[in-house]
């Protein structure tokens, strides 16, 4: 059995730093899931280009606001407390914090290893190691 408490996480390094978000990874690929489970931290008042071209993405907004935008047809969803979206065609999107700080439960496939950042074009890259 896993157990770990967000705490914990966030004072190891398992949180990483991106700028305008900071996601603390709670269960990685090492721990053999078949998935990764994150808590991240929108930044109010910030615009991220995101495309995970390599993952597969579900995300629950337990608190805050803001909005996501498709880029290949200029959708823009609202976000609040409750909201769930799933990037499941690997969509390039804007995401955008808005009045306030966005908690997000983040939930990966593949699993993410542990520290990717975005790229210059808002790409994780693939970790192909078993």
């Amino acid at each position: 059995m896993i157990v770990r408490t967000l705490a914990e996480c966030e004072n190891s390094e398992r949180s990483v730093e991106g700028g305008n978000w900071k996601s603390v990874r709670m269960l990685l690929k090492d721990d053999k899931m078949g998935f990764s489970f994150n808590i991240t931290t929108i930044r109010a008042g910030t615009e991220t280009l995101i495309h995970y071209q390599n993952h597969l993405e579900s995300v629950y907004c337990m608190s805050g606001n803001g909005e996501i935008e498709t880029i290949a047809d200029g959708k823009v969803y609202k976000i609040e407390a409750g909201t769930l979206y799933n990037l499941d065609q690997n969509d390039k999107h804007f995401l955008r914090g808005g009045t306030e700080d966005m908690m997000m439960v983040c939930v990966f496939n593949p699993p993410l290893s542990g520290r990717e950042v975005h790229d210059e074009n808002g790409v994780y890259p693939v970790d192909d190691a078993s």
